[in-house]
């Protein structure tokens, strides 16, 4: 079966539940789900219940889509997505984006949970992506191209848009939340980096890993979303500090930042819409 022909199955069963069509896209990532919890009667449908949509393992994701109004404004927010690490290819990793595409969302945003290569970050700061690195060894744009989404070679050299970072370092000035901005690189996992790849990825260019987005980001770009890229800043990254790394300490941060992090997109989104 095809990809548009899945997309088109997948929102017929969305859509069956909710005749909302949305403006504005959200994939929550690691720890950052509690927008959810903003959404004005939201329908949540699990994942495992939505044709084709990939359903992942990983805790922190709660695996759900949920649609509904965010400060008067249409939304889809995907609360989890799946990984590569988990045994899932690179199209797989950006079905949820183009579900949101065929839903009718013009923007989107993609947040993550990322360590800091930058020294200067701390656990706890939003960074706003101002471009990627993907050493993900693939692409979900592999294989046949489908016209209708998109080019067969799209641009990438303005992923992430500038007019929407603008807008959030703006909101974020005036609610006096910490925001950096910076370069992501997507690594595959599961394991952490070790302290000689943190130092390779820093002279790289990057400001902070993790191990997910890019393949969403490839996938919005290609059919012609604007996209704006969050990365809470969990930890240090190793080598950088002494402390050992581990999962729950990503879910911890995320938890204690989820009321900076929503205030923020509460604002945000009536002003991208």
């Amino acid at each position: 079966m095809d990809i548009l022909t899945r997309l088109e199955e997948t929102v017929r069963a969305v859509r069956a539940r909710t005749p909302l069509v949305p403006k504005v896209g959200a994939v929550l990532g690691s720890g950052l789900g509690g927008l959810v919890d903003a959404v004005k009667d939201p329908t949540l449908l699990p994942y495992k219940d939505i044709p084709h949509f990939p359903v992942g393992r990983v805790a922190g994701h709660a695996g759900k889509l949920a649609l509904g109004t965010l400060e008067g404004i249409p939304v889809a927010l995907c609360q989890g997505r799946v990984h590569h690490y988990e045994g899932w290819t690179q199209e797989d990793l950006a079905y949820n984006v183009r579900v949101l595409w065929k839903l009718g969302v013009k923007t989107v945003i993609l947040t993550n949970a990322a360590g800091a290569t930058n020294p200067s970050f701390r656990p706890g700061d939003l960074m706003l992506m101002t471009d990627h690195l993907n050493l993900l060894a693939g692409s979900p744009l592999r294989g046949e191209n489908v016209e209708a989404m998109g080019p067969r070679f799209p641009d990438l050299s303005r992923v992430y848009d500038a007019g929407l970072r603008e807008t959030t370092l703006r909101i974020a000035r005036e609610l006096k939340i910490p925001v950096v901005t910076g370069i992501y690189a997507a690594v595959l996992g599961p394991q952490y980096e070790t302290p000689a790849e943190v130092r390779m990825l820093r002279l790289l260019g990057a400001d902070a890993i993790g191990m997910s987005t890019v393949p969403e980001a490839i996938a919005a770009a290609h059919v012609g979303m604007r996209v704006l890229g969050v990365s809470c800043i969990t930890n240090l990254a190793a080598g950088i500090t002494d402390q050992p790394l581990n999962h729950e300490e990503v879910l911890e941060t995320g938890r204690r930042v989820t009321e900076s992090f929503v205030a923020l997109l509460r604002r945000v989104i009536p002003s991208i819409a």
